[in-house]
C-alpha cells in the first residue's frame, strides 16, 4: 500500500479524552491552528443553539449512559429543548417502525410528522437512471429533497432519519432546514444494524477487508 495521510483512526493514544498522555505526531488536536481552535469553541459559546444542544446533550449522556435506548434519548433531548412537531424522514420499508414511533412519540406529549421517501416521486429514468436499473425495486425515485421541502413546510422543530437509504439520506441532510438525527441508519442484510458488519470482518465478512487491487482476501 502507497503512503497516506494518518488520522484518529491510526491513533493507539486516544489521549484527546483524558489528555494525560503524549500525543503522537499526527495528531489532530496538536497539529490544529489554535486560533481556529479558539473560533471553534466561540461557536459553542457565543451561538444560543449550539451551546444549548451541547450542554443537553452532555446531561443526558451523562444522566442516561448505557441505560437509555435511543428512542428513549431522542425523547429525553426534545424534552430538553423544548420542541414539540418532531419530523420523520421514513423510508417506506421501514414505514411500520416510524407509525410505532410516531405513536410512541404522541404518548409522550409530542406532535410526529411524518414524510415518506416516495411522497412526490417521479420516474428514476427522468432524471438518467437506466431502465435496468429500475427493474428489480421498480422506477419510483425516492424523494429526499422533497421530504426536507415537506417538512420544512409542516414547520417541524426537530426531524428524526428513519432508514433512508446511502445518498438518500445524504441529500435529505443536505435540504433538511432544522437540526436533525438519525434513529434508523438501513442495512438490509443486517436487520439495520450496519455496525454488525464491521465486528464480523474476522469472520463472515472478512470479505470486507480484502485488498481491491491485489485480490487478496482479508485477514
Amino acid at each position: 500500500m502507497g503512503e497516506f495521510e494518518k488520522s484518529c483512526v491510526n491513533c493507539g493514544v486516544l489521549n484527546c479524552a483524558k489528555r494525560d498522555k503524549e500525543y503522537p505526531e499526527f495528531c489532530l488536536t496538536t497539529n490544529f491552528d489554535v486560533k481556529e481552535l479558539e473560533e471553534i469553541k466561540k461557536l459553542y459559546l457565543e451561538d444560543e443553539e449550539n451551546n444549548k444542544v451541547s450542554v443537553i446533550s452532555a446531561e443526558i449522556e451523562a444522566e442516561f449512559y448505557c441505560r437509555y435506548t435511543r428512542v428513549e434519548e431522542i425523547i429525553e433531548f426534545s424534552k430538553r429543548m423544548g420542541f414539540h412537531k418532531i419530523g420523520i424522514a421514513t423510508c417506506i420499508g421501514l414505514i411500520e417502525e416510524s407509525r410505532i414511533f410516531a405513536q410512541i412519540l404522541r404518548k409522550n406529549g409530542f406532535e410526529p410528522y411524518a414524510a415518506l421517501c416516495k411522497a412526490g416521486a417521479f420516474n428514476k429514468t427522468d432524471i438518467g437512471v437506466r431502465k435496468e436499473y429500475t427493474t428489480q425495486v421498480g422506477n419510483a425515485l425516492c424523494n429526499p429533497i422533497m421530504q426536507a421541502k415537506l417538512l420544512e413546510k409542516a414547520r417541524t422543530d426537530f426531524n428524526v432519519v428513519v432508514g433512508l437509504c446511502v445518498g438518500h439520506d445524504s441529500l435529505f441532510y443536505k435540504y433538511t432546514h432544522t437540526l436533525t438525527t438519525t434513529l434508523v441508519t438501513k442495512d438490509r442484510v443486517l436487520a439495520h444494524n450496519p455496525v454488525g458488519a464491521l465486528y464480523q470482518t474476522k469472520a463472515y465478512y472478512k470479505k470486507l477487508m480484502a485488498d481491491p487491487a491485489s485480490g487478496e482476501k482479508g485477514q
